[in-house]
């Protein structure tokens, strides 16, 4: 052997012995499909009234794919209304910090309801060994509430964690098991996804949860469904934390992104109908179907109320450069379903308004454009926080000034001093509401922002601002907030959306 040949074989194995440190058990590439399926608190029904449908639904998915089922916290009947377990935990979470400690049990007779209904004797004991476990993780943390007198930080998550979603996705696994599904739990102390310690509000790290997937993996060669929770995760000291509400669809979208180097992977989110053209709590009549929508088109419909994916799951996917197909299909007819991708195919039939959709709650911040550049940058980059939109400046004075359209008035009212330290003379308007047309290539439509502004006087409601940009695929009619005005306007341009497809109004 000559030296250089020797040089070389020395070489290539110490690289091979870096990547194996620094990229444990690097798998190849695995041709396999992989659906990420995600069913929330509604999928699964009041007191897991609907998993039998749920059941069916997994059996149907996993018999082409391997399936990571993504689970919400259930719903059940607390205070005469529906609610999650999410809420009911940090209810009793709050009744043990201010020390008027509420009824636990409230938790666990959920959970044993829904065993006793779905799981045989076999797997009902296993299932009652892991409830015992983390309802003693809860009483520790709500202990730990009673004496520090506040329910924050990793107490809150960790009760929201055993409280919520980690119970449910071992209890659905054992559920699957009891149907003859191939199934498996991800285990709490392996978990995948790994986020900052910023426990009430995560963010997921990519690179230290692809260190952690391996035991994921393990669990998808070796079964046909693998049940995680949604909603949770673990710093890299294996503390529990949560995302902000609407988690589990960020859990979804996170799974997806560490699996796609391994396998083909697609997402199907289980909701209660595919995509309508608009909400159908507010419009009742005429809606239509919605066959496909771009990442950006389905990020604006999030954001403004419609509950389709979390704008934020959108945002991770994109940030990472991919385009994974997401499909949100209607559990009662799993033949409707609307695809979203990263682009969308566009025919010269397409409907370009493909939904009119608005939110309440609203507030508008004005200030130099000069301090607004560096207030996104901070809100962007520090705070994470993306849950607001930039108008169209104008100028006052001589002095640009920057109009951002926050879509949560609670977040500026509990960062007035934030905001304002940016820009002293910063005005804030609360109650807002804003009205959406949605489309990306809604350009091509002649005379769309004079017919729209037509329609909506023509009903009498009081445009307070209207901001059209061609390259934010959006129109935006800022209204009043105040009785029936945002459901009111959407319904008028709904009622009036051929006219206006057509570039006329009647």
């Amino acid at each position: 052997m000559t030296a250089i040949s020797f040089y070389l074989i020395v070489s290539i194995s110490s690289i091979a012995n870096i990547l194996r440190f620094r990229y444990p058990k690097v798998r190849s590439i695995s041709l396999v499909p992989v659906i990420v399926a995600k069913f929330g608190g509604s999928a699964l029904g009041v007191d897991g009234g609907s998993i039998s449908q749920t059941i069916s639904r997994i059996k149907q998915i996993s018999r082409n794919s391997k399936v990571v089922a993504v689970f919400s916290a259930p719903l059940t009947i607390y205070a005469d209304k529906i609610s999650s377990m999410t809420d009911v935990a940090i209810n009793i979470g709050r009744s043990y910090a201010s020390s008027a400690p509420l009824d636990l049990d409230t938790m666990l007779q959920v959970y044993r309801k829904i065993a006793k209904k779905y799981l045989n004797n076999r797997y009902y004991n296993d299932f009652e060994n892991h409830l015992d476990e983390f309802n003693h993780r809860i009483i520790v943390s709500l202990k730990q509430a009673a004496e520090n007198r506040r329910f924050v930080d990793v107490v809150r998550s960790r009760t929201l964690a055993y409280g919520g979603e980690i119970t449910m996705s071992y209890l659905m696994d054992f559920i699957m098991r009891s149907n003859g599904i191939r199934s498996d739990h991800a285990d709490i102390d392996n978990w995948p996804i790994i986020t900052d310690d910023n426990f009430e509000a995560a963010n997921f790290i990519l690179e230290e949860s692809k260190h952690r997937v391996n035991h994921l993996i393990d669990l998808i060669e070796g079964n046909d469904v693998v049940s995680v929770g949604g909603f949770i995760g673990k710093t890299v000291d294996g503390l529990e934390t949560t995302y902000e509400r609407g988690g589990s669809d960020r859990t979804a979208a996170d799974i997806a992104i560490l699996l796609h180097a391994n396998y083909d992977v697609s997402m199907d989110f289980g909701k209660d109908s595919a995509v309508l053209s608009a909400d159908p709590k507010i419009v009742f009549n005429n809606l239509e179907f919605v066959e496909y929508l771009s990442y950006n088109e389905a990020r604006l419909a999030g954001m403004f109320g419609m509950k389709i994916l979390d704008p934020v799951a959108i945002k991770e996917i994109n940030d990472n450069n991919l385009d994974i197909p997401v499909a949100i299909t209607n559990m009662n007819d799993p033949t409707k379903k609307t695809t979203v991708r990263k682009d969308v195919p566009v025919t010269d039939d397409e409907n370009f308004v493909k939904i009119i959709t608005g939110k309440r709650n609203c507030s508008i911040v004005r200030m130099d454009s000069n301090a607004a550049s560096h207030l996104i940058a901070s809100l962007e980059k520090e705070k994470l926080y993306h849950d607001f939109i930039k108008l169209s400046p104008y100028i006052l004075d001589d002095v640009e000034i920057t109009r951002l359209l926050f879509l949560d008035a609670d977040y500026v009212r509990k960062h007035d001093r934030y905001i304002r330290a940016y820009d002293p003379e910063t005005h804030i308007v609360y109650g807002r509401g804003a009205v959406t047309l949605i489309g990306d290539m809604m350009w091509r439509i002649p005379g769309i922002v004079s017919s729209v502004s037509r329609t909506v006087g023509d009903h009498h409601i009081n445009i307070l601002n209207l901001d059209a940009q061609e390259e934010t695929s959006r129109i935006l009619i800022i209204v009043e907030d105040r009785d029936t005005i945002v459901a009111d306007t959407v319904k008028a341009i709904h009622e009036q959306r051929k006219q206006i497809l057509n570039g006329a109004s009647q």
